[in-house]
This record gives structure tokens, C-alpha cells and sequence, in this order.
């Protein structure tokens, strides 16, 4: 099933930027497309970005441009380097496998407000 550990959350201002980082264990890392999703209060869990198993990446509409997923194979680590943060963006932000996501971590938290 794998085991996901969230971390890099934080609050920032309206602008500002923040790097998310995911330990991946339990799994073979390069064998799976890994994703970032997050929920925000009162809504459904929604996937923000995914950096599949051949290395192409795929983004919401509405962080195209705005985020960057990668992942480092030597340290079994997903990424999300997130700029020009909107108040929307705020939420708590998962990573899971982008194919029947299980097991569930913490998720970290990001607030966006001034």
C-alpha cells in the first residue's frame, strides 16, 4: 500500500511561496506515478499534481504554471514546490499514488492569507 509522510506546510502570505515535501516508503518509488492532492474545509479531496512512473508530469488548471512537482529517487521523496500562493490554495495537502490512492498520511497544512 506504501506509507506517506507530509511535511513543509506552513502559512504565507498572499505571493509567497513553499516547498512540500512526501517520504515515500512500503512501495517500489519508481514503479508508481505519485501525486499531491489536497481538501480544503467543507470540500471534497481534489488532486492537485501527479509525476508519473516515465517521469511526465500533469497539473490542475488551477496551479498550472504556479506549481512544480518532482521527486528525488535516491532519497524516495516527492516534492511540490508551489509559488504565487492565492488564499485558495489553503488547505491540507496529501501525496498519495496518483492510481487507487490508499492509506492515507497526515497531509501538512497551508494557509494562504495576509
Amino acid at each position: 500500500q506504501g506509507q506517506f509522510v507530509e511535511s513543509g506546510g506552513d502559512w504565507v502570505q498572499p505571493g509567497g511561496s513553499l516547498r512540500l515535501s512526501c517520504k515515500v516508503s512500503g512501495i517500489i518509488f519508481n514503479f508508481h506515478s505519485l501525486a499531491w492532492y489536497r481538501q480544503a474545509p467543507g470540500k471534497a479531496r481534489e488532486l492537485v499534481a501527479s509525476n508519473n512512473y516515465d517521469l511526465t508530469t500533469t497539473y490542475d488548471d488551477s496551479v498550472q504554471g504556479r506549481f512544480t512537482i518532482s521527486r528525488d529517487k535516491s532519497e524516495n521523496t516527492v516534492y511540490l514546490q508551489m509559488n504565487a500562493l492565492k488564499p485558495e490554495d489553503t488547505a491540507l495537502y496529501y501525496c498519495n499514488r496518483l492510481s487507487s490512492p490508499t492509506n492515507w498520511g497526515r497531509g501538512t497544512q497551508v494557509t494562504v492569507s495576509s
